[in-house]
């Protein structure tokens, strides 16, 4: 069972599913809900983030309407380097390093597609390591989806295209 390979119990599986579902409870209403003390879940906690299994972080949701989204996968000849790209830049969410045809998977963020489009055309349409750039528009998403966005981006400041022609 993946709770056993991750190194939680039933208890710790409780207090996961209610962390996301209502991340704004407190230690003593998770307490109460699964019949332990604050004390405890506190330390568990501290142990499920020890873990790795539990992170808080604010960000941005996917469904929130006054943005676009789009998943762009990548084939590139230098897969380091793009994704040094995708970790640089406010506007791409995240990225992800794949096997298969596409290399580079990444979320990216704009207030229109058109300024989603100018982002991937200057950092990879026009790249000569890249081979093959695909956009689909991300219409809806199953389950909430939060991703870091990180508003105070040196490479903003220095990248011509985020700096001039988009703007936040």
């Amino acid at each position: 069972m993946l709770s056993e390979k991750m190194g939680i119990d039933d208890i710790d599986c409780m207090i996961m599913d209610l962390i996301q579902r209502k991340p704004a409870l407190t230690h003593a209403q998770i307490a109460e809900l699964v019949n332990r003390s604050q004390p405890t879940v506190g330390m568990r906690l501290n142990r499920l983030q020890k873990l790795g299994v539990l992170k808080f972080q604010a960000g941005i949701t996917l469904k929130n309407d006054n943005l676009c989204f789009a998943r762009v996968d990548i084939q590139t000849n230098n897969p380091s380097n793009a994704f040094e790209i995708v970790k640089n830049c406010p506007f791409m969410l995240n990225g992800f390093k794949l096997s298969g045809e596409h290399n580079l998977s990444i979320i990216i963020t704009g207030v229109s597609y058109k300024d989603i489009d100018k982002v991937i055309n200057y950092h990879f349409r026009n790249n000569l390591d890249i081979t093959n750039v695909t956009m689909e528009i991300i219409v809806d998403v199953a389950d909430d989806l939060v991703l870091p966005l990180n508003l105070n981006s040196e490479h903003q400041k220095i990248c011509p295209v985020c700096n001039e022609d988009i703007k936040y």
